[in-house]
């Protein structure tokens, strides 16, 4: 059985690279495609291609589940054609044997998604995004027209509002402008600054600062219509002002990155982040569960090419299968995405969102397996319990 698994395993994986190529390719040049009309001085041919090269980490994620059904279907079914997997079963290799090679040889490629998804996506994104910004003037971090914004608690129970105009990576920052608002909610101080640098210890460090403090009493002082005591407002420049925040510059990436494109452990982070700001994290938590169940749906893609390609090839072709795992990838991918958008407007647990549509092609793709692997039983049980649907001798 060791070389049998040799065997299904360097079959599925060329034929997987192969796939994944293809569609690597097929997409890439719809995206190269669509953003010839951006090119310009600024934006030149080059940067386009640097830009693609930067997205291919993300695009291969999100194709690596697709590609492998198509590619083992292709394989599986090569395998059909030529008789071979008939030799391995009439050897003894029952097809729930063949299943669980089939889910062994999928750990590499679990593991080699895990690394993708982990450490290189994030940063080719968050270097995409930087990229975008300079080149085109637009991001694809759903950026505000205003820049972005932080919401965090003070120690003595006021708010502060950070509002960062551009992130450069590395915890540089420019044109922020800082908000400290008392418990009532009175707006206390406004700080401007041109540039600055967000430390690891949660020091925002900001340079060529023009901070303005509002009195305390000169709100009172306005609605007693009065004359303050002292000016409402002092006006000072300082070369650098250092404030302690909670932001620090992994939080910053976790900005830039839509919550997909972020690793477990910056999502966890960010989750916290939020819920101790008593800001929104829904979509963070649903991320992190969808990554945390994604091996598995590379578990569901081989079992769901598993029953396709045991159809012996008389019952159709090897263009008609790989046809069926087309339209089921694709239909799959689809109930993944209305199941997120549901399951969000809806307000459904995250990991029911997350693992709803794997579970149910799982059961439907074993109870195919089930079906194809005991059908004789089956036939013989259905003939002795209603004899007279027998065909006549």
């Amino acid at each position: 059985m060791r070389t049998a698994r040799r065997y299904l395993a360097l079959e599925i994986y060329r034929s997987c690279a192969v796939v994944l190529l293809a569609l690597l390719g097929l997409f890439t040049f719809f995206a190269l495609v669509d953003d010839l009309d951006g090119v310009g001085k600024k934006f030149s041919v080059l940067a386009m291609f640097y830009m693609q090269a930067l997205e291919t980490p993300a695009r291969l994620y999100d194709l690596l589940p697709i590609g492998l059904l198509i590619g083992a279907i292709l394989a599986l079914a090569g395998l059909a054609q030529r008789n071979e997997l008939v030799i391995l079963r009439v050897s003894g290799v029952s097809g729930m044997r063949l299943l669980g090679a089939l889910w062994l040889l999928t750990v590499p490629l679990m593991a080699g998604a895990l690394l993708l998804s982990e450490y290189i996506t994030p940063r080719s994104e968050a270097r995409y995004s930087e990229v975008s910004l300079a080149l085109r003037g637009q991001s694809s971090d759903g950026r505000l027209q205003s820049g972005y914004w932080f919401k965090e608690p003070l120690p003595d129970k006021g708010t502060r509002i950070i509002n960062i105009q551009n992130l450069m990576g590395s915890g540089a920052v420019s044109d922020v402008t800082v908000y400290d608002l008392a418990p009532d909610l009175e707006l206390r101080m406004v700080a401007q600054a041109d540039s600055g640098t967000l430390e690891g210890n949660g020091e925002l460090i900001l340079r060529t600062v023009t901070e303005t403090r509002i009195d305390p009493d000169a709100s009172q002082a306005l609605a007693d219509a009065r004359p303050p005591a002292r000016p409402p407002a002092a006006v000072a420049t300082e070369p650098s002002l250092t404030l302690h925040t909670t932001l620090n510059p992994q939080r910053l990436l976790a900005r830039v990155l839509t919550p997909e494109r972020m690793s477990i452990a910056s999502l966890i982070d960010y989750i916290n982040y939020l819920h101790h700001n008593q800001l929104q994290a829904d979509r963070q938590i649903v991320a992190l569960w969808r990554k945390a169940v994604y091996p598995f749906t590379l578990l569901v893609m081989i079992t769901i090419a598993a029953p396709i390609s045991f159809m012996q090839t008389r019952r159709g072709g090897v263009g008609a299968k790989v046809f069926v795992g087309i339209l089921l990838g694709v239909g799959f991918f689809m109930l993944n995405q209305l199941a997120l958008n549901i399951g969000m407007l809806s307000h459904w647990p995250a990991w029911l969102t997350a693992l709803g549509p794997n579970i149910g092609a799982m059961i439907r793709a074993l109870a195919a397996l089930s079906i194809m692997e005991y059908r004789m039983v089956l036939g013989n049980l259905t003939a002795c319990r209603w004899p007279w649907k027998k065909s006549p001798a």
